[in-house]
């Protein structure tokens, strides 16, 4: 057999230090700031949105999850046109059109169209959670996936503090309106970038028919990753503690604002800036899964997600501050194991496993974020705190049982 006779060599992926591999997790790190700055940019302005349109915690918490049904209803759609159109492309549409969403929505008049914005909003979004994972899996080499997974979580983790630290000083000058939409601003250029910097996929060919999909039709991939009791367990760590997550973040600033603490709005939005502990234990338990084990690092992750949110029931401010830190590096380590093992573990559509684990997490995020509104109205912090660590243990019982150690 000739040179010209042999066949192409088979693609692994790009290696770390590559110049495309560093792109790459330059291009999600900016898409995660698109996407996840604006999505919970009203989280730290809940209180002023509360006061200015005279509701209740609960229902200023709707426009979060208003939001995160969009997101969670979006996902599965977006991975389907993903594999007809590509990873790059379908992502490049999500961010930019949720952009221009994102730069209208502060301005509706009454309180009812800004959740049906908000809804709207996380629908365009909903593209970046739903092919992010897929598109890294399936173009870097598999032994930095897990690795390169945390980074990309902790790349969300940078979009989710700008947008919070963002809103809410320029909230306080111009109030609650011109503080989201200058995130919306930041995130705009945050999504051009992601389209000057993505590399072109090599790892995966889009098809135009559905019937041409060599890993069989649309339901076939659902229902095999529904099928699979391991994606199953992973799904349920998403809506479990995202869930915890996002309540924890809600009502935790409504508790600070509050007796016996009565801190200014200014000094609450500092409490975001916990999440950069959350940057630092993504990548970390992306390494750490690599030398021990998944199953291992999620469940000591999930553990220090419970000591912290227990640590928060403190009337010491500086203590509850400290519980925050913790428990937000638990989350985040036990989400990017999660998300990572979704995807790296799914024999057949990983576009859809990275969307099913993605609705299962926002989904989550929807149902616990509102509920614990609800809990904190009739019953204040105590309860709240009780529904997220009983969540988390909840997370922690099923992976210990029914997840494989790696």
């Amino acid at each position: 057999m000739t040179i010209d006779d042999a066949a192409p060599p088979i693609w692994v992926g790009h290696s770390r230090g590559s110049s495309a591999y560093t792109r790459l997790l330059a291009a999600l790190f900016c898409a995660g700031v698109a996407t996840f700055a604006q999505l919970y940019s009203p989280q730290a302005v809940l209180p002023l949105i509360s006061a200015d349109l005279h509701i209740g915690a609960a229902d200023a918490a709707l426009t979060i999850s208003a939001s995160t049904v969009g997101l969670a209803i979006g996902v599965i759609p977006w991975s389907t046109l993903a594999d007809r159109i590509g990873r790059v492309r379908a992502i490049s549409i999500s961010v930019v059109g949720a952009t221009v969403v994102g730069l209208l929505v502060p301005f509706t008049p009454t309180y009812e169209m800004l959740l049906v914005g908000r809804l709207i909003e996380g629908l365009a979004l909903g593209g970046v959670p739903a092919v992010a994972i897929a598109y890294l899996t399936e173009e870097i080499d598999p032994a930095h996936a897990a690795r390169a997974a945390g980074t990309f979580v902790a790349g969300t983790t940078i979009g989710g503090l700008l947008g919070r630290l963002l809103s809410s000083p320029v909230a306080q000058i111009a109030g609650w309106r011109i503080g989201v939409f200058a995130v919306a601003l930041v995130c705009g250029t945050a999504a051009l970038s992601f389209v000057k910097l993505a590399p072109r996929p090599r790892g995966f060919v889009p098809t135009r028919r559905s019937s041409a999909n060599p890993e069989g039709s649309l339901a076939h991939r659902l229902m095999t990753n529904l099928r699979s009791p391991r994606q199953l367990v992973l799904f349920a760590q998403g809506f479990l503690l995202m869930g915890g997550f996002v309540a924890l973040y809600n009502f935790l600033g409504f508790r600070l604002s509050g007796g016996p603490f009565f801190l200014p709005p200014s000094v609450v939005s500092l409490v975001f800036l916990a999440y950069l502990a959350g940057t630092w234990t993504s990548s970390l338990a992306g390494a750490q899964a690599t030398r021990f084990g998944r199953k291992p690092v999620l469940i000591v992750s999930i553990s220090i997600m419970i000591a912290g949110v227990a640590i928060t029931l403190s009337s010491n401010v500086i203590v509850v501050l400290a519980g925050l830190v913790v428990a937000t590096a638990g989350f985040f380590g036990a989400h990017s194991i999660a998300a990572g093992w979704t995807g790296r573990s799914a024999s057949v559509g990983k576009a859809q496993a990275s969307s099913l684990y993605n609705l299962f997490y926002y989904g989550g995020s929807s149902v616990v974020g509102w509920l614990g509104g609800v809990a904190y109205d009739g019953c204040g912090w105590a309860a709240v705190a009780g529904i997220i660590a009983g969540l988390a243990v909840l997370a922690a019982v099923a992976a210990a049982v029914l997840l494989p150690r790696n």
